[in-house]
């Protein structure tokens, strides 16, 4: 099934992106999965949260004895994200290659022209969570507040660091900005871990990362967090409140999960799940996940799918509200 086949109306969308599960392999092939060293790729620099998201769920793997091979950490970055899912779109049917999946980079790239890719380009394996942002400035930042932040930021002044204009820390500024009337400058960086180092030299004055790419400089006393995007509030810092508690709407979150090349077979994916469900289910991914305050959003490959394909019309609401896209 084509890549143009699957840009169709929703139900399409639906049915084209479960027939990815359909193309399978021998039994055999399902009998000795996985044989060799797989790859563990994320789309954006070390240190961003999709980076250590990957290398901590994979060092579960290892150390859970979950999967008895190797595993190659790389860093395939570039395009914000284009570069790392065409890789895993062109290994198509190889079961060697996981893919952490930011989950908005994807609708992105699905829906921007050109890129080649379309959500049928990856094989959704599980979702385990929402990773939710934080607006956080430097200590020695002149903004304390929230307010003292938004009422800079209304005369266009203030500079944002960002991983791209497609993200889910843009995203959240730019609900942050139709709610408030505030107008931020940006500059881009190839992970949420450059934003924050450029946060803390006082390069940029804030960023919308995730809490998970700075919490060692929150807990060090090195970055303030002025708001959260989430559902609750984060009990690392039980003193700073979401945004809907401030009076807004918005809620913005990362959704984290793992994807595999299109077409691989469907015991490969099936192990795949199992082996990350494992994951999932241990006592130290619950000990991580709690640290880093993330949301529970478990869903499996087939309901993983589904979920994308419903997001992907707020992913291109956002993109034509902010000029991406017509």
């Amino acid at each position: 099934m084509s890549s143009k086949a699957c840009r169709g109306p929703v139900r399409s969308l639906v049915l084209c992106f479960l027939a990815i599960f359909s193309l399978g392999a021998s039994g055999a092939h399902a009998q000795t999965y996985p044989a060799k060293t797989i790859e563990w790729i994320s789309h954006t620099s070390a240190g961003s949260g999709t980076d250590l998201w990957n290398r901590n769920v994979s060092v579960i793997l290892e150390k859970e004895k979950i999967l008895n091979v190797p595993f190659i950490h790389t860093n395939r970055v570039g395009g914000n994200g284009l570069i790392a899912y065409q890789y895993l779109k062109n290994k198509k049917g190889d079961p060697y290659i996981v893919m952490a999946m930011a989950v908005s980079v994807i609708l992105s790239l699905s829906i921007l022209p050109d890129t080649g890719l379309a959500l049928d380009s990856v094989t959704p394996i599980i979702r385990m969570a929402q990773d939710p942002q934080v607006v956080a400035v430097r200590t020695e930042s002149k903004f304390k507040t929230y307010k003292e932040l938004i009422s800079a930021a209304r005369d266009g002044n203030v500079v944002a660091g960002i991983t791209g204009p497609t993200g889910s820390g843009r995203m959240a500024l730019y609900y942050i900005e139709r709610d408030t009337g505030a107008k931020f400058k940006y500059v881009t960086f190839k992970g949420g871990g450059d934003a924050v180092l450029a946060t803390l030299g006082g390069h940029v004055e804030v960023t919308t990362e995730n809490l998970s790419e700075m919490l060692p400089l929150v807990e060090a006393g090195k970055m303030r967090l002025l708001a959260v995007t989430g559902e609750r509030r984060f009990k690392q810092a039980p003193d700073v409140p979401t945004l809907k508690e401030l009076g807004y709407k918005t809620v913005v979150a990362t959704g984290r999960g793992f994807g595999m090349a299109p077409g691989v077979p469907k015991e490969a994916a099936a192990t795949m799940e199992q082996a990350l469900k494992r994951v999932y289910d241990s006592q130290a991914y619950k000990d991580y996940a709690d640290r880093n305050m993330f949301e529970d959003a478990y869903l499996n490959s087939a309901d993983f799918a589904k979920a994308l394909v419903a997001q992907r019309a707020d992913q291109l609401e956002f993109l034509k509200a902010v000029g991406i896209v017509k």
